[in-house]
């Protein structure tokens, strides 16, 4: 079996559940040591587990993204103990609440921009020097359609997913004279938690799974992955 991650250093964050729990199993499977960031120290050890019951490897590191103290500290930890850091997928995030704009919390607007946005720009920050010590460093940011939309009630979640959309495809244009490549995907409708707290009416057996989208992200972020500031849409 081909295993195109062999031997690379890869940070999922969200690796909990979801879309980053998928990844992280596949990327492991690949052949990558995998960096799983996430609250819950439960679902990082079911993530663990998986990826250990199929042989791979894994480092678990229970940190909330809104601590950016801890993001800095995450880079040197990193830096310390493998130098470098070969891939990395931006996978967290939280939905807020679905409510006019005049009607938000502060705390619950200042949340999802502190989670999707703020905590991004805090983990290139931090792992910019290590992506650039790889021979192939490959970022992989996931986005949504709802960057593209307005609509009605949407309007946190939307801005925020706009703003990374930005943050990465800057991103991307300053890592042009390297060998950094930085890329989005947007998923589409996928059986999530996200997704069913925002659609609680949907069927869930309509819906992808995210295990169906994880073969793309080890794509994407493996070092002959040569697309540059590109968004990819999972389903058209």
């Amino acid at each position: 079996m081909s295993k195109p991650m062999e031997g690379r250093i890869a940070l999922v964050t969200g690796a909990s559940r979801g879309i980053g729990r998928a990844s992280a199993i596949a990327l492991a499977a690949a052949g990558a040591h995998v960096i799983l960031v996430a609250r819950t120290v439960g679902g990082l050890e079911e993530t663990d587990d998986e990826i250990r019951k199929n042989g791979g490897s894994a480092t678990l590191v229970p940190v909330n993204l809104r601590d950016f103290d801890a993001i800095d500290r995450l880079g040197a930890s990193i830096h310390e103990r493998w130098g470098r850091l070969d891939a990395f997928l931006g996978n967290a995030g939280v939905l807020g609440q679905l409510t006019p704009l005049a009607h938000m919390e502060p705390k619950t607007f200042t949340e999802v921009m502190d989670v999707n946005v703020i905590a991004n720009w805090r983990l290139i920050r931090s792992l910019d020097p290590l992506l650039r010590a790889s021979d192939a460093g490959r970022v992989l940011f996931v986005t949504s359609g709802a960057a593209r939309k307005h609509t009605a009630y949407w309007g946190a979640y939307a801005l925020s997913k706009s703003a990374l959309e930005i943050l990465a495809l800057t991103y991307a244009v300053e890592c042009e004279p390297t060998s950094i490549k930085v890329n989005l995907i947007n998923p589409g409708p996928m059986r999530t938690l996200m997704r069913r707290k925002a659609m609680p009416g949907e069927d869930p057996e309509s819906l992808v799974k995210p295990e169906e989208m994880a073969f793309k992200v080890v794509e994407m972020l493996s070092p002959s992955y040569a697309l540059n500031e590109t968004i990819i849409n999972f389903r058209k």
